[in-house]
């Protein structure tokens, strides 16, 4: 008999794999994909082209969705779009929309 033992639990992990997986997504749909980070560290998880126009998405593994680097990123460039993927429903708050992780698809 095998004994595992996990060294940490996979919920410590949930962010990475959500990011994974929205990462999958829009690579699967044939995007290329960048990121964004200043000099203090502060970093978009995805950084889309459409045509002229550069579009963050951050993405969220819950509920909570306050992100201070996508507002960084927003107040430095001004975006045209801006995106957040998280488990809430649709919407768009302070310029950003929100999209949620099962419809990344969509982008």
């Amino acid at each position: 008999m095998v004994h595992v033992r996990l060294v940490r639990p996979i919920y410590s992990n949930i962010g990475a794999l959500t990011e994974n997986y929205v990462v999958q997504e829009l690579v699967c749909n044939g995007i290329p994909l960048y990121y964004w980070r200043n000099d203090n560290t502060t970093e978009v998880d995805c950084i889309v082209q459409r045509g002229d126009e550069i579009v963050p998405i951050e993405v969220k593994k819950g509920l909570n969705v306050r992100s201070r680097s996508l507002n960084q990123y927003i107040q430095t460039y001004h975006p045209r779009e801006s995106y957040r993927s998280s488990q809430k429903n649709f919407g768009k708050s302070e310029g950003i929309i929100a999209m949620p992780l099962y419809a990344v698809f969509c982008l």
